[in-house]
């Protein structure tokens, strides 16, 4: 009976810490946020990331009336400051502007990766999908007469390791949009990465870097302005954004049959993030998206917003993983 009740009183005393943690967590929610709050981006200042992160962050801070602010962390192809997030308190005060390289190619691509995409992170929403665009110095195509996507596969064939292809570092869709382009022309380029599409697109419109397969959004406003000409978009259809570019199927013919490589960017928590924390976000940030001024910025600029529930965005991460498996399989791509 001694032990019957020992045990009952355990329990019961179990049941109220329990209940007890449970609230406090909830309250702990409710505070939130009390601080400022961190948005990582994983590349160099300038690219879609930075674009996409530094136009959330204004207004996730109008809605929850505390300053949210981007802080750069760029190497090692998205893994650098992924990792940071992954490894931070889980008290909702250091978000992830994560990556389709980050959270749907990395895991294949590299041999060892200091996180688990999956594990160590909880998925808020996706912000936007964007299709990548091939594009070239407009410079240096006139000099060796590239006007279309089969002019450069001919010029590559012809002239091969002679044409440098930058990407915004190893591992990301602008570095496998290249690779795998690669495998399906059967063309060679010497890869340069750099730590983010920023510093890329400079050596790209310098005329040091010849060809790269951007985010639409980082470099729609160079081809507007003519520095830079853009080939094909690697989506399987063409973007409202460039809708005289043809897609890398449409110019390249029957070997870049199923060409798709676009991305995606999304914001994570660390894993054990409170729910109600990851909800509001959520909700905000779709409200974000949905409004007629920030709609309209992105899909100028070739994006398409997201603002997914966070079950559906761990859904599509898992998708991802799956897909860009195979792509890294057929590319042939590998960093140690």
């Amino acid at each position: 009976m001694f032990l019957r009740r020992h045990f009952l009183s355990f329990g019961l005393q179990a049941a109220v810490l329990s209940a007890a943690a449970l609230t406090g967590l909830h309250a702990q929610a409710q505070a939130w946020p009390a601080k400022p709050v961190r948005i990582v981006v994983p590349f160099a200042p300038g690219g879609t990331t930075d674009i996409l992160a530094r136009a959330m962050a204004p207004e996730l801070s109008k809605a929850f009336g505390q300053t949210f602010f981007v802080d750069n962390k760029a190497g090692a192809g998205g893994n650098l400051g992924a990792d940071i997030v992954a490894k931070s308190p889980n008290d909702g005060y250091t978000l992830l502007m994560g990556t389709v390289g980050t959270h749907g190619i990395n895991r294949a691509l590299y041999n060892k990766l200091p996180f688990d995409p999956i594990k160590d992170f909880a998925p808020i929403t996706v912000v936007a999908g964007v299709p990548n665009v091939m594009v070239v110095n407009a410079e240096v195509a006139k000099s060796r007469n590239i006007n279309t996507m089969a002019d450069f596969i001919a010029y590559a064939k012809a002239n091969p390791a002679k044409l440098n292809m930058a990407s915004s570092g190893n591992g990301t869709s602008i570095h496998l949009s290249g690779e795998l382009f690669k495998s399906m022309s059967g063309t060679f380029m010497v890869h340069f990465p750099y730590k983010g599409s920023g510093p890329a697109l400079l050596d790209l419109l310098g005329g040091s870097m010849d060809v790269m397969y951007d985010n639409l959004p980082s470099s729609i406003p160079h081809i507007k302005s003519g520095k830079l000409k853009a080939l094909a978009v690697t989506s399987i259809q063409r973007s409202a954004a460039v809708p005289d570019v043809p897609t890398v199927e449409e110019a390249g013919g029957p070997s870049m049959k199923g060409f798709d490589a676009s991305s995606w960017f999304g914001l994570l928590a660390p894993a054990g993030t409170a729910p109600d924390v990851v909800l509001r976000i959520q909700q905000e940030v779709a409200k974000a998206l949905n409004s007629p001024a920030v709609k309209e910025k992105l899909l100028s600029q070739g994006a398409i917003p997201g603002g997914n529930t966070p079950a559906d965005f761990a859904k599509f991460i898992d998708a991802e993983h799956k897909k860009w498996a195979q792509v890294v399989k057929a590319s042939g791509a590998k960093v140690d």
